[in-house]
C-alpha cells in the first residue's frame, strides 16, 4: 500500500473513532485551556501587577486541571467508540502497518512527538506554577480570607513579613509537602462548611521543630549579647505625660566572663528543659525538668501539681521547650490596647499635644463593635466628635491631628480585633515577657521547687537589669548619648 494511501487511512480511522462527544470535548478542553494558559503566562510575566488571589485558583489550578481532564478524555473516547463499534457488530477500519523508513510516517511522527512534548511541557509548567502559587503568602493569607485574615494581618506587620509561610509551616522535601496539601484539603472542606475554630487554635499543633524552622536562621548558642530595651509609656492623664524605663534584657547565651544568658539557660546543643502542660495552650505548667551541667536532671513541681487529680494528669503533655514555647507569637503576634496606642504616641504617628488622646483612644479601642466595618466608621467619628465637644478650641486649631489620630487608632483596631473570627484583645496571649501576659511566670513564679529545696526564681534581676524605671528624663539616655 502507498504511503499516502496508509496515512489516509490513519487519519480516517482517527476521525472515525474520535468523532465522538467525549473525544471531541477532551481536545476542545486541552485547546482551549492550553491557549489561555500560555497567555496567561506571557502576560504574567510582563505585568508588575500581583495576581487576584481567586483569580489565581482559577489561573493556576483549575485551568491546568482542565488541560489535564481534556488530556485523559480524548483516549477515552476513542477506546470506548471503538468498543462501542465492536459491540455492535461493525468493523472499522483495520490498522495499518506503518513504515517508520517513510519521509511521510517521521514527519507524522514528529508532528505527534511534537505535540506530545508540548502538552508535557505545558503540563509540567502548570503543575510546577500550581505548587508555587499554593506556596505562596498570597494564597496562604488571602485565599480563605475571613479564616486567614487575623493571621495575614498580624503576618504583614511582623519582623518575618519577607519570610515565606511555606518556610515554616511547611519545610522541605516531598513527605513535608504531601502532609501540608493533605491538611490544606481537609482545611478545604472546613472552609466550604463553615466548620473551622473561630479563632484558629494557638499554639498550631504539629508544627514543625524550631530546630528546622527558627534555628535556620536563628542560632541560640551565638546569643551572646545582652540587648538594651527602651520603652516610653503615656499616662492617662490630659498631657499624655510620657514616661521611659529602660532595661538591660540578659538574652545572651555562654558569655566570655562566664555567665548564661537567657538563650544559654533555656536552648543549648543539650536538650536543657521539658515541662508538663496541663492545657492545651501551654499556659499552666506544673511541672519543669532541668538537664544540670553535669547532665543531672532536677524536677521543679508546684503545688498544684502535687495535689493534681489522676484524670487531669493523663490529660497533660509533656514537651521538650524550644523557641516557640517563648516566642510563641513570633509572626502572628498580636498587641493590646495600650501598648499598641504607646507606641503609635512614641512614633509621633499619634500627636501627644491631643489632651487626654491616651486615654481616649483606648477607651474607643475597647469598645465592642459588630465587625471591623463599624468599627472602622465610628472610631474616627468618636474620636473626632470628643474633641469638637470637650475641647473646640483645640478641635478647630489641631482639627488635621486630631482627623490623623483618628485614622491611626482605626488601624490598630483594624489590625488586632477581628469580630468574625473572635478574636479581641488578649485571645492570643504573648509569652515573651510578663506585662502582656503571664508568659515567664508560667515557671519563673518561685513556686515551682525541687526536692532540695530550690526553686525557679522569679526576681527581676534574674533575666534583666532595670537601668530606668518610669522616668521622665532618665539620665543612662544621655550617658548612652541617645538623647
Amino acid at each position: 500500500m502507498a504511503l499516502g494511501e496508509r496515512v489516509r487511512d490513519l487519519t480516517r480511522l482517527a476521525f472515525q473513532m474520535g468523532n465522538n462527544w467525549m473525544t471531541l470535548a477532551g481536545t476542545a478542553l486541552t485547546t482551549s485551556s492550553a491557549f489561555v494558559l500560555i497567555w496567561f503566562w506571557l502576560m504574567e510575566l510582563s505585568s508588575p501587577r500581583q495576581i487576584h488571589p481567586y483569580a489565581g485558583i482559577l489561573l493556576f489550578i483549575c485551568l491546568p486541571a482542565l488541560f489535564l481532564v481534556g488530556l485523559v478524555l480524548i483516549p477515552i473516547g476513542i477506546l470506548r467508540e471503538r468498543r462501542k463499534h465492536r459491540a455492535a457488530g461493525e468493523s472499522p477500519l483495520p490498522l495499518q502497518a506503518v513504515d517508520f523508513k517513510q519521509p511521510g510516517v517521521r514527519r507524522l511522527l514528529t508532528v505527534v512527538g511534537l505535540l506530545t512534548f508540548i502538552n508535557v511541557g505545558i503540563l509540567g509548567t502548570a503543575g510546577l506554577k500550581g505548587v508555587e502559587y499554593m506556596d505562596s503568602n498570597q494564597f496562604c493569607g488571602l485565599t480563605c480570607h475571613t479564616v486567614m485574615s487575623p493571621e495575614y494581618t498580624a503576618f504583614l506587620d511582623s519582623p518575618h513579613s519577607r519570610v515565606g509561610c511555606a518556610q515554616c509551616h511547611i519545610g522541605h522535601g516531598a513527605p513535608a509537602l504531601v502532609r501540608a496539601k493533605l491538611s490544606g484539603t481537609r482545611q478545604l472542606f472546613a472552609v466550604a462548611f463553615g466548620t473551622f475554630s473561630r479563632p484558629i487554635p494557638s499554639p498550631v499543633e504539629h508544627l514543625r521543630p524550631a530546630r528546622e524552622t527558627c534555628e535556620q536562621c536563628h542560632w541560640p548558642q551565638k546569643f551572646s549579647d545582652d540587648k538594651l530595651i527602651v520603652r516610653t509609656k503615656f499616662a492617662d492623664d490630659e498631657a499624655n505625660t510620657a514616661t521611659t524605663s529602660v532595661l538591660l534584657l540578659k538574652i545572651g547565651g555562654h558569655t566570655p566572663n562566664g555567665t548564661t544568658g537567657i538563650h544559654g539557660r533555656h536552648l543549648d546543643a543539650m536538650s536543657r528543659i521539658s515541662y508538663v502542660s496541663t492545657d492545651p495552650r501551654r499556659q499552666e505548667i506544673p511541672k519543669v525538668t532541668y538537664r544540670e551541667e553535669n547532665g543531672t536532671l532536677t524536677e521543679y513541681v508546684s503545688d498544684d501539681f502535687k495535689t493534681m487529680p489522676k484524670e487531669k494528669l493523663d490529660k497533660a503533655s509533656t514537651r521538650a521547650m524550644d523557641c516557640i514555647d517563648c516566642h510563641n507569637r513570633p509572626t502572628h503576634a498580636f498587641q493590646l490596647p495600650d501598648r499598641a496606642v504607646d507606641k503609635a504616641l512614641a512614633n509621633k504617628r499619634i500627636s501627644a499635644d491631643l489632651p487626654f488622646i491616651k486615654k481616649k483612644a483606648v477607651e474607643l479601642l475597647k469598645v465592642e463593635y459588630a465587625d471591623q466595618k463599624a468599627a472602622a466608621a465610628k472610631i474616627p467619628v468618636e474620636l473626632a466628635e470628643y474633641y469638637r465637644t470637650t475641647y473646640p478650641e483645640i478641635y478647630k486649631q489641631k482639627r488635621a491631628a486630631v482627623d490623623a489620630a483618628g485614622e491611626v487608632v482605626k488601624s490598630i483596631y483594624l489590625r488586632n480585633v477581628f469580630p468574625e473570627m473572635k478574636i479581641t484583645w488578649g485571645t492570643h496571649p504573648n509569652n515573651i515577657g510578663h506585662e502582656e501576659a503571664v508568659g515567664c511566670f508560667r515557671c519563673h513564679d518561685g513556686m515551682h521547687t525541687s526536692a532540695d529545696g530550690r526553686t525557679i526564681k522569679g526576681d527581676c534581676d534574674t533575666c534583666h537589669t532595670i537601668l530606668a524605671q518610669d522616668e521622665k528624663d532618665p539620665k543612662i539616655l544621655k550617658d548612652f548619648g541617645m538623647k
